[in-house]
């Protein structure tokens, strides 16, 4: 199976805008929950960084806020969706 971007590597730096975007558009419900979870550590990881610089990194660090909490929001659609006997579906 071929991946439409890289996986997260705890060793190296990821880019957390392509895992963000990944994790959007992931199709695969088996790859969804991984997705979620490897933009998540990315996001984590360079709000980590934003912080230890210091500095003016708002709009960067706007982007963080508001990519954590979509893919918060998505996670828990995903859950929703696949509680047995829900209506809901992704």
């Amino acid at each position: 199976m071929t991946r439409k971007s890289p996986r997260f590597a705890p060793t190296g730096v990821q880019n957390w805008q392509e895992l963000y975007t990944a994790a959007l558009f992931e199709a695969d419900k088996q790859e969804l929950p991984s997705r979620i979870a490897d933009a998540e550590r990315a996001l984590v990881l360079r709000a980590r960084e934003l912080f230890a610089a210091g500095g003016d990194n708002g709009e960067e660090g706007e982007a963080i806020d508001d990519a954590l909490y979509a893919l918060h929001a998505l996670a828990e659609l995903f859950e929703t969706g696949n509680k047995p006997g829900s209506a809901a579906s992704l």
